[in-house]
């Protein structure tokens, strides 16, 4: 019996969450549980950042996540970007919750300059999965503080996704967590 494994990526917009994180699937065989899955389906009924926004991403987040983290032959990678709609009691949830049931979690930091942030948020990825793509709306939010919240309460890796191909990054990632 094997032990639950969640791999969570984070990092500011554009840092290249999702693409490391396909890659890292195509390596691992783990799924691939992009955050825009859900939040994708749930502006079909609410406005992003609107309380019932919130609390049915929340729900559809821990289903998901919960239902990991039982289920022993569980490997999922989750890409996150840490934004103020999130409660902390979520990112809270998660950190407590994997281990709880006896699994690991181990949470990986993707860094970027601004310039090639900005560069990147209007790529056809993007606007593929309704991500922010608008760089005056990304500075106002990021200005505002918009991306500080929720606060992650540790990282196991730290990488700088500038300078190192998606298929590095995924590389690096399965041979430092041992995946």
């Amino acid at each position: 019996m094997g032990t639950v494994i969640l791999v969570f990526i984070h990092g500011a917009p554009a840092t290249g969450k999702y693409t490391i994180g396909r890659e890292l699937a195509a390596l691992t065989n783990f799924e691939l549980y992009h955050n825009h899955l859900v939040v994708d389906d749930v502006l079909q009924r609410h406005d992003f950042g609107s309380p019932g926004f919130i609390t049915e991403r929340d729900q559809a987040w821990r289903k998901h996540l919960g239902t990991a983290a039982t289920d022993s032959a569980r490997r999922v990678i989750f890409t996150f970007n840490p934004e103020n709609t999130v409660p902390q009691a979520f990112i809270d949830w998660l950190f407590r919750e994997v281990p709880a049931r006896g699994g690991q979690l181990f949470s990986i930091a993707l860094t970027l300059s601004e310039e090639t942030i900005e560069a990147r948020l209007a790529s056809e990825q993007r606007r593929g999965f309704r991500k922010l793509t608008d760089h005056a709306l990304y500075r106002q939010l990021r200005d505002a503080g918009a991306f500080a919240k929720p606060v992650i309460p540790r990282s196991n890796l730290v990488l700088d996704s500038e300078h190192l191909s998606a298929r590095d990054a995924a590389t690096r990632i399965a041979r430092h967590f041992r995946l």
